[in-house]
């Protein structure tokens, strides 16, 4: 399986870049293989998100702009964290029940391709036309 490239953020606002391949929805923990080529165990529950990337550095000056319509990506919702972020994006797999979700992002032009959403992470998760 080929590795994934991902930017963590945690809770505690630590964060941390590298790649992953074992990542599942439904696990309580992966492994991330750091920029220094070191395994770290991760504990999904200790995360904000998980964001897998194009680039680690992005375009820092760019706004991000979530306002583009994107096919075959799911209902349209917005992701409030208890850190102030608001996130809109689709997903297809959203159940309050689950630890977490995925959000493709409504801003095609930015860095992230996907988000791994930590429901315990969040204020408010509210589908939107």
């Amino acid at each position: 399986m080929e590795a994934n490239k991902v930017v963590v953020k945690f809770k505690d606002k630590r964060i941390m870049k590298g790649k992953t391949s074992d990542f599942f929805p439904n696990k309580k923990q992966f492994h991330l293989i750091d920029k220094t080529g070191e395994t770290l165990d991760i504990e999904v529950e200790d995360l904000k998100a998980i964001f897998f990337v194009k680039d680690y550095e992005g375009n820092k000056d760019r706004r991000k702009v979530y306002q583009d319509e994107l096919t075959g990506t799911g209902r349209k919702m917005q992701v409030d964290f208890s850190d102030g972020e608001s996130i809109i994006g689709f997903t297809l797999g959203y159940s309050p029940e689950r630890q977490g979700f995925y959000l493709t992002p409504a801003d095609a032009e930015g860095n992230n391709i996907r988000i791994f959403v930590v429901k315990s992470a969040t204020n408010n998760v509210a589908f939107i036309n």
